[in-house]
C-alpha cells in the first residue's frame, strides 16, 4: 500500500484515496512545546566510521511529556486514570470524524468547539458512531512551527497570554455521554482553549478515562468521516502521556 507523508494542503482527498497518511510533526528543534516545559532535545553521541571501517550512529534525546504531536493519557488529569501505557492498544485506533470549525475560528480564535457545531455536523454527514476519534479542524496548523502565531501570543512563554480554539466542556460531555467516543484530537496545542484556567475539558476527559490527541497535523487531508486512525504513543510506564505517531487510512 502507497504510503503518503504529505506535508502540505496541494494535494486533494480524491487523489489520496486508499492510501496512508501521516499526521504528525516531526520532533526537532522547533517543535512547540507548552510553555515552562521542557523542549526537545536530540544530540549526537556516536557519528561516523568506526576504526573497523563501517558506519555506526547513534544519539540521546530527552523532552517533556506534552509537546509535539503527543497524546494526553486520562491521568494527566484525573488521578486514577489511566496511565499512557495502559490504555488499552484496541483503544488507540477508530474512525475519525473531523468537525470542520475554522469559518468560526476566523471570525473568533478563542472559539470552543459546541454541541451545536456536533449536530450540524450531524445534519449532513449521519451520526457520529460509537468508538469513533473526534477531531477539532481549527485551521491552527497553518501556523506550525511558528511559536508566536501557533499559540496566539507575542509572548508565548507566558501562558496566561495564549489565544486559541479548542473544545467546549458540554461538546465533550455530550461526546462522551451521547456518543461514547474513544477520544477526540485537535490542531492546537491544547483541547482546552488557550485562555482556559481551568482546563474542564481536560478534566472531564480524564475522568472518563479517555484521551487526547494534541498537536495533530494535517487534518486538511481528511474526509470529514470514513478514515481509519490509528495513535501509537510511546509506551512510558506511568507515564502521563507521550510522543505519539498517528497515521489514518483513507476510504
Amino acid at each position: 500500500m502507497l504510503v503518503a507523508l504529505v506535508l502540505g494542503g496541494c494535494v486533494t482527498n480524491s487523489s489520496l484515496s486508499g492510501t496512508i497518511i501521516d499526521l504528525t510533526y516531526p520532533f526537532n528543534e522547533d517543535t512547540v512545546y507548552w510553555p515552562a516545559n521542557e523542549p526537545f532535545h536530540w544530540e549526537k553521541t556516536s557519528w561516523g566510521h568506526t576504526n573497523q571501517g563501517f558506519w555506526y550512529a547513534s544519539a540521546v534525546y530527552s523532552a517533556s511529556e506534552h509537546g509535539g504531536t503527543h497524546l494526553d493519557a486520562p491521568n494527566h488529569f484525573a488521578e486514577s486514570g489511566w496511565s499512557v501505557d495502559e490504555i488499552p492498544v484496541e483503544r488507540l485506533t477508530g474512525e475519525a470524524i473531523v468537525l470542520d470549525i475554522r469559518s468560526q475560528v476566523n471570525a473568533n480564535p478563542d472559539y470552543t468547539l459546541q454541541v451545536d457545531d456536533i449536530i450540524q455536523w450531524e445534519g449532513s454527514y449521519g451520526a457520529i458512531p460509537p468508538k469513533a476519534l473526534v477531531l477539532a479542524f481549527t485551521g491552527f496548523g497553518q501556523y506550525w512551527p511558528d511559536k508566536v502565531r501557533y499559540l496566539g501570543s507575542s509572548t508565548p512563554e507566558d501562558p496566561g497570554t495564549l489565544h486559541f480554539p479548542g473544545f467546549s466542556a458540554e461538546a465533550i460531555t455530550f461526546l462522551l455521554h451521547k456518543r461514547d467516543i474513544l477520544g477526540i484530537g485537535i490542531d492546537t496545542a491544547s483541547i482546552d482553549a488557550g485562555q482556559s484556567r481551568n482546563f474542564p475539558v481536560h478534566q472531564i476527559l480524564g475522568q472518563a478515562n479517555r484521551y487526547a490527541l494534541e498537536n495533530v497535523a494535517h487534518l486538511n487531508l481528511l474526509p470529514p468521516r470514513g478514515a481509519r486512525m490509528t495513535a501509537l504513543p510511546m509506551k512510558i510506564q506511568g507515564g502521563t502521556g507521550g510522543p505519539v505517531r498517528i497515521i489514518a487510512n483513507l476510504p
